[in-house]
């Protein structure tokens, strides 16, 4: 008989705001032979990247929980020519507006200083994609006592930790109160990977316990 599934629940800020970047830089390209007569557009994005980091470990608080990860850079197509543009893109994740808010304003004074300091054009657009998934504390508690019906009490979790991933299912929170679960499955590998398997047994489990929330709501 399978291991029964682990059902977990962070109650309040349980997953991330995500607003996405792009980041587009403007200079002049060169032979690779005399780049002496270009603004290496490859040279600012690098310490561009580097610059962004210090906004978590200077100008966030340390104990608010901010992630700024840069994940894209295109630039040039040979070998030996410098090319005249690059471009960065990423994602901020929070947990506080306001930890978003600073992050985002401090990317744009970056980029200006570093347009204004290397005599080029830096375009930045930022752009929220979703909200921080906050769930409600009595339908937390109700999730977790029809999970225990289908899993065993001993299966259950309330006290999850919160999570730097993000779902817009945080959308449908802000309008209607609800909450949002976590269930374990056999598979070993993370989300946004080749190898990642969804073992179809928890299936079962997760409409079981959707289907228990809605026998005890309606019993009473």
């Amino acid at each position: 008989m399978a291991r029964p599934s682990k059902v977990g629940i962070c109650k309040g800020a349980a997953m991330a705001g995500a607003s996405f970047f792009d980041i587009t830089i403007q200079g002049k390209g060169s032979h690779a032979a005399m780049p002496h007569q270009s603004r290496d557009p490859l040279v600012i994005a690098s310490d561009l990247v580097g610059s962004l980091q210090t906004i978590l470990s200077r100008n966030i608080a340390p104990l608010d929980t901010c992630v700024l990860s840069v994940t894209q850079i295109h630039s040039g197509s040979a070998y030996n020519v410098v090319p005249d543009s690059a471009s960065l893109a990423g994602t901020i994740r929070y947990f506080k507006d306001e930890v978003c808010q600073l992050a985002e304003t401090r990317m744009r004074e970056l980029c200006a200083g570093f347009a204004t300091a290397y005599g080029v054009t830096i375009n930045i657009d930022l752009r929220n994609i979703f909200d921080v998934l906050m769930n409600d504390a009595d339908l937390s508690d109700a999730y977790m006592e029809a999970a225990a019906d289908i899993v065993g009490r001993e299966n259950i979790s309330g006290t999850d930790e919160p999570a730097t991933g993000s779902e817009d299912f945080a959308d449908m929170l802000k309008v209607v109160p609800g909450a949002y679960c976590r269930i374990g499955h056999s598979g070993t590998t993370g989300l946004h990977n080749p190898s990642f398997f969804l073992d179809p047994e928890v299936l079962p489990v997760g409409a079981s316990v959707m289907a228990r929330i809605v026998e005890r709501r309606l019993a009473n």
